[in-house]
């Protein structure tokens, strides 16, 4: 079923994620956007965020993502050809390009609510089950390895850095999802952080036993 929506702005540009993003195999799929503007909307509604803004924000936050390969302008055409006015369009798109992690020694700057909540619904959708899964496909649609035991994790300094990192899946959760929680902004996301972290960590904890053979 189409994205529906009550606002006919917040409608046409969902669909036409929805369009683009449907049957994306690495983890960045319209299932990912729909799942972090459903937590946008949650975090924004605790938080006292402008809803337009983070909707649109949370349903383009991947669309000009450096993984995805579209390049800079596609967010705002979209978002014009949805009927949104442009200094709202502006504002989509500066939230948008700050989304995305950078690496775990480059420093976190969203100066807008808005902003901190639709990045806040992102890094939710990366721990926890889902995280875990998003992970491992992610790394196999790159041709990663599941794990190699002579990696150590590395502390991107750059943006730069982090785009070359080759590092495997299990790496992964050092060099940026167990950092997640402790870089959330609102008290809404860091409470629902919790119990994901957790799970996430027993899942680490459990795959090195087995691979270990000690279970």
């Amino acid at each position: 079923m189409p994205f529906t929506h009550d606002d006919p702005r917040v409608e046409a540009f969902g669909r036409r994620v929805e369009s683009a993003f449907s049957g994306e195999g690495s983890g960045h799929d319209w299932w990912h956007v729909w799942r972090v503007w459903r937590l946008a909307r949650r975090i924004a509604a605790a938080e006292g965020a402008d809803l337009l803004l983070v909707e649109l924000a949370a349903l383009g936050h991947d669309v000009e993502d450096h993984k995805l390969g579209r390049p800079e302008g596609t967010l705002a055409a979209w978002l014009a050809g949805a009927g949104v006015d442009a200094a709202t369009a502006e504002a989509v798109v500066a939230i948008a390009r700050r989304v995305s992690f950078k690496g775990a020694g480059v420093p976190d700057a969203m100066p807008t609510l808005e902003g901190r909540v639709v990045q806040d619904a992102d890094r939710l959708d990366a721990i926890g089950a889902i995280g875990i899964a998003r992970a491992f496909a992610y790394g196999g649609a790159r041709g990663r390895l599941l794990y190699d035991p002579a990696e150590s994790p590395e502390h991107h300094a750059s943006f730069e850095a982090y785009r070359k990192t080759n590092s495997s899946s299990l790496m992964h959760f050092y060099e940026k999802l167990f950092l997640l929680k402790d870089r959330l902004h609102t008290p809404t996301a860091r409470a629902l952080a919790e119990e994901r972290h957790a799970f996430m960590e027993a899942f680490v904890a459990r795959f090195l036993d087995e691979w270990e053979g000690r279970s």
